[in-house]
């Protein structure tokens, strides 16, 4: 491309972006402080090497969501076309970014197991399983073990899932995994292995995976030095988003991606690492610069979201983390109001203020969609929803049940995974349990019988197919062996689901043969059989069948079915809209939104509620100063998101009931993340004149000497009781 068009668009960044864009091959850490224009230097780079002669298809781009991805992507093409307009008049052609690989990690490694799982005997066919069918697994192989049955408490499908994944994300063995994280499963260890030893057999067997597979198969892979070899060479370069949100497993596999560090680039923030439930450690971008003694360190300071006094008050709570990278953020956006940290008597208060609030900014011009509440824990907006509710006010909250988690969804959608791996033993037995009369022994003999005629997993390949060329996509795997035959001519598994049993066995005839048609069609057919089912078993039928039909018009833009699956399975639609009552014309509703699901946003207005100890910090988390440290990272990811207007708020009392029912209540104490130090970076005010201007004085009263009753008045009544 043209050196001056170059310039030219690297002139609009400043200079610490302009370091990270223009850097060489040498490892590379970006802290990125929220705000700084992260996405915008990460396409940046990206674009940088493209028009510098560097092959799009290989270059790696690391996601934790596939939104973020197509979000990156869509900002580097747009950044080389405008260099193309800009070089049009040397007649160069302008390269696109078409090709970049770009995804999360469990979506890319899904690709590369694909293309090169034969070479570790993996068969490419494989099926992957969401995190409630992997508990499904769990919890039919718990009771086959008999650890159902014991004289003591067994952890539930869930928690034993959780262990886990912990032990393999984090590198942990199931005793140091139980022993930090699940104390109270301490004495279940053996069982623990025991179940887990079976469960990885069991997924063997049907030839499926479930989100931790991905990665440990993709870390197999890089192991096995022929393959490691093969994927290593597909790739000049590897750029990793939100790194501070990295696990071990992930950490290793990007090691041997790029030995010594090599043309790997991270950006992170390790003020924003609030994932260690899902095994995520801050370790990994703490210790990024002695892990590449060789690394480059630029940090990224310059806020392009907040007003100075937001950033003044959250660079104060943040600067008392026991380790962190060092910085400073700061904004040319001088002017602004103080954030304020707001007294409430209770929540009844807390609600009716925020509530104030929200409107008079409406009405000063700031739509309710550009205005969020956020709180720890989804429960804590409860009372807020009501009143809200009460009042006619729509609201859109972050959080709740995926569209891919419903019944009716998750149950055609088993009908597609069952088509595409007949030994899935978990959607196999999903389907078979919606006939009349059919339980989970029927069902069981049924899919035995089916797995023992399907397809043995693929042998591995010869010692020099590598796969497909770099850049190519992996061809569609069908299962060679005879399929649903062993169905065919079979009786019903019982009388009443006779004519359902004919229906069931010539669909998944049609569907899982060597020619099944387009997705969309497969999907109709299975629709069509699955409503009279659905009807049966599920209230509000109409509404569920729009939500297939809706999954049928997301098929049509998927290239075939093993695709369509593994996307679905690794990053699933939501609801699009969940308002408090019909929606309104002009489609405002105000953000209820969980601290961790607020991450990566902004908004005009925010308001924090309930923050007082026990709620921020959890009181969950407590209990090591590691926990304690990053409930203050996750505070900080919250005050972080405002832009012109942050409000802090704390309720005095916390009832045990609703007032009308008890007046048992407690006290609260202000979150211990905001000392006096840092309070005065707030303006302090009440909620209601009926709370003494100041909050709480240092013995946890109110302060004396306001209000319209005094001792006197109180004595002078006491008298006349005599």
């Amino acid at each position: 491309m043209s050196a001056s068009a170059m310039q030219n668009i690297l002139s609009e960044l400043n200079e610490q972006q302009r370091l990270t864009v223009e850097h060489g091959p040498e490892p590379l850490l970006i802290i990125a402080g929220a705000g700084t224009g992260k996405t915008a230097t990460l396409a940046h780079r990206v674009a940088y090497r493209i028009a510098n002669g560097t092959d799009p298809s290989r270059i790696l781009l690391l996601t934790f969501t596939r939104r973020a991805a197509a979000e990156m992507l869509r900002r580097v093409e747009g950044i080389l076309r405008r260099l193309e307009a800009e070089s049009r008049a040397q007649n160069v052609a302008a390269p696109s970014a078409g090709k970049v690989w770009g995804g999360t990690f469990h979506a890319t490694a899904t690709r590369l197991l694909r293309l090169h799982g034969r070479s570790i005997g993996l068969d490419p066919g494989f099926t992957i399983l969401d995190r409630g069918d992997a508990e499904d697994l769990m919890g039919v192989l718990r009771t086959d073990l008999g650890l159902a049955k014991n004289d003591r408490r067994f952890p539930l499908k869930g928690t034993c899932m959780d262990i886990y994944s912990r032990c393999v994300n984090a590198r942990e063995t199931v005793e140091e995994a139980v022993e930090v994280h699940f104390p109270w499963c301490k004495d279940e260890v053996e069982d623990l292995r025991r179940l887990f030893g079976a469960y990885v057999d069991r997924k063997g067997e049907q030839s499926v995976l479930d989100y931790d597979d991905l990665l440990l198969f993709w870390h197999g892979l890089l192991t096995d030095a022929r393959a490691a070899r093969s994927i290593r060479s597909r790739f000049d370069c590897v750029l990793v988003d939100e790194y501070q949100d990295t696990n071990v497993l992930q950490a290793e596999i990007l090691q041997m991606l790029c030995p010594g560090g090599r043309e790997l680039t991270v950006v992170g923030d390790d003020a924003q690492a609030i994932y260690s439930f899902r095994a995520a450690t801050v370790r990994n971008i703490l210790d990024f610069p002695r892990l590449f003694p060789n690394a480059v360190m630029v940090t990224l300071d310059q806020n392009y979201r907040s007003t100075q006094p937001i950033l003044d008050a959250t660079n104060d709570v943040i600067s008392a983390a026991s380790e962190r990278h060092e910085k400073n953020l700061w904004s040319k956006r001088v002017d602004g109001g103080r954030p304020q940290l707001v007294c409430c008597q209770d929540e009844d208060e807390q609600s009716d203020y925020i509530i104030q609030k929200v409107l008079d900014h409406r009405e000063a011009g700031i739509p309710l969609k550009r205005q969020a509440v956020l709180f720890r824990a989804s429960h804590h907006s409860l009372a807020l929803e009501l009143e809200l509710s009460r009042r006619n006010i729509p609201f859109h909250k972050y959080g709740g049940l995926r569209f891919v988690e419903t019944a009716h969804v998750k149950d055609l959608l088993s009908f597609l995974r069952l088509a595409e791996n007949p030994r899935d033993l978990m959607a196999g037995t999903r389907v078979l349990m919606l006939l009349p009369g059919v339980g989970p022994k029927k069902a069981r003999a049924l899919m035995d019988g089916l797995a023992a005629g399907a397809a043995a997993p693929a042998a591995a390949a010869d010692a020099g197919d590598d796969g497909p060329p770099a850049g190519e996509e992996p061809p569609a795997v069908r299962d060679p062996g005879p399929g649903f035959a062993a169905w065919v001519g079979r009786p019903a598994p019982s009388p009443a689901s006779a004519a359902a049993w004919q229906g069931l066995v010539g669909l998944m005839t049609a569907i899982g043969g060597r020619e099944p048609g387009d997705l969309a069609s497969q999907i109709k057919r299975i629709r069509l059989f699955y409503t009279p089912l659905l009807e049966r078993l599920y209230d509000n039928a109409r509404a569920r069948i729009l939500d297939l039909e809706q999954l049928e018009g997301l098929a049509a833009r998927s290239p075939d079915r093993a695709r369509f699956l593994a996307e679905i399975a690794l990053d699933p639609p939501s609801y699009t809209e969940d308002l408090a009552g019909p929606p309104l014309l002009d489609e405002d509703f105000l953000i209820l939104s969980t601290m961790h699901s607020a991450k990566g946003l902004e908004w005009d207005s925010v308001f924090v509620m309930h923050a007082a100890d026990g709620n921020i910090p959890s009181d969950m988390a407590t209990g090591r100063l590691e926990e304690i440290e990053e409930e203050r990272r996750l505070f900080y990811v919250a005050l972080t998101r405002a832009k012109d207007w942050l409000y802090v708020c704390y309720p005095l009392r916390y009832y045990t009931y609703p007032r009308s029912f008890s007046d048992i209540h407690g006290y609260a104490q202000l979150t211990r993340f905001l000392p006096q130090e840092t309070r005065r970076l707030f303006d302090e005010v009440q909620a209601s004149t009926t709370t003494a201007p100041g909050g709480l004085n240092d013995g946890g009263t109110a302060l004396p000497g306001e209000g319209d009753i005094t001792t006197e008045d109180i004595r002078r009544r006491l008298k006349g009781l005599f």
